[in-house]
C-alpha cells in the first residue's frame, strides 16, 4: 500500500515540474518538483535497495527517507489523523533539509580541496551549519543515531555536529564507537568534542569506559584532537575527586 502511494506521489510530483518547466518562470521549483517526484518513484521502484544509491554527492537514503515521510502523511491525511501527516511533513522537510546541502557540500569540500588549514576551515563552516540546523529543527534521535552509526562520512559528521547542539540527540555508545572506530581525523576531533559535552551527565562506568578510550588514542602531532583527549581525561578525574 505505502509503495502504491509512494509511485502515486511520485508521478504527480514529476509531472508537476515537467508542466511547470513549460508553463511557468520558476525554474527552481520545477527543478526541485522534477527531482522530488524522481526520488518518490525510484523508492516505489526500488524499495529496500535504495539505501545502496548515491545521488548528486549525498546519500539518497535520507531523501528516500523523506519520500516516505511524505507518503505517510498523505495516508494519516486520508484517514483523518491530521496532527500526524503535519508531523511526518515536517519531519521530511528537515530530512530534505539536512541531506542536501549540508552533507553533500561537506563531501563537496573533502573531495575538491587539498589537505589543508583552509579545507578544515571550509568543513567546520559546513558542520557549524548543521548544527544551527539541529537547534532550528526537531530530529528523531533514533534517525540522527542510524546516521551515525550506519551512514556515510557526510552523514556521519552531521550526525556528531547534531548531537553536539542538541543534548536530547545523544548516545554514549555510538559517541565512543565514533572515537574509537573514527574514519577520519575530523571525524575523531568532533567526537572527541561531543564526548567533552557529555561528560558531566556519565555515569562512573561510562566515565570509566570514555577515558580509557581517550587513553588508547594515539593522535600524533594533532594538537587540536590531544587537547580535547585530555580536557576529557581532565573532567572525568574531577568527577572522581569530587565523589
Amino acid at each position: 500500500m505505502l509503495r502504491t502511494v509512494t509511485a502515486l506521489l511520485g508521478a504527480a510530483s514529476f509531472g508537476a515540474g515537467v508542466l511547470a518547466v513549460f508553463a511557468t518562470q520558476n525554474g527552481t521549483g520545477s527543478a526541485a518538483l522534477i527531482v522530488f517526484g524522481g526520488v518518490l518513484l525510484l523508492l516505489a521502484l526500488l524499495g529496500s535497495r535504495i539505501e545502496s544509491l548515491e545521488f548528486g554527492g549525498a546519500t539518497l537514503r535520507m531523501r528516500a527517507d523523506a519520500a516516505e515521510r511524505f507518503a505517510l502523511a498523505e495516508e494519516s491525511e486520508r484517514q483523518g489523523d491530521i496532527a500526524t501527516a503535519n508531523e511526518l511533513r515536517a519531519e521530511a522537510r528537515t530530512l530534505l533539509e539536512a541531506a542536501t546541502p549540508i552533507a553533500a557540500d561537506y563531501g563537496s569540500v573533502r573531495r575538491s580541496m587539498r589537505p589543508g588549514a583552509s579545507r578544515t576551515r571550509a568543513m567546520e563552516e559546513v558542520v557549524a551549519r548543521a548544527r544551527r540546523l539541529a537547534q532550528e529543527r526537531s530530529f528523531e534521535p533514533a534517525e540522527v543515531l542510524h546516521w551515525l552509526r550506519h551512514g556515510t562520512d557526510e552523514q556521519r559528521i552531521t550526525a556528531l555536529a547534531m548531537m553536539q547542539a542538541r543534548p536530547e540527540l545523544r548516545n554514549f555508545e555510538a559517541t565512543l564507537a565514533a572515537i574509537t572506530e573514527s574514519r577520519t581525523a575530523f571525524e575523531q576531533y568532533h567526537a572527541l568534542r561531543l564526548a567533552a559535552h557529555m561528560v558531566d551527565v556519565l555515569d562512573p562506568e561510562q566515565a570509566r569506559r570514555l577515558a580509557e578510550a581517550v587513553e588508547a588514542q594515539r593522535f600524533g602531532p594533532d594538537a587540536d584532537r590531544k587537547l580535547l583527549g585530555e580536557e576529557i581525561l581532565r573532567k572525568v578525574r574531577g568527577r572522581s575527586q569530587e565523589r
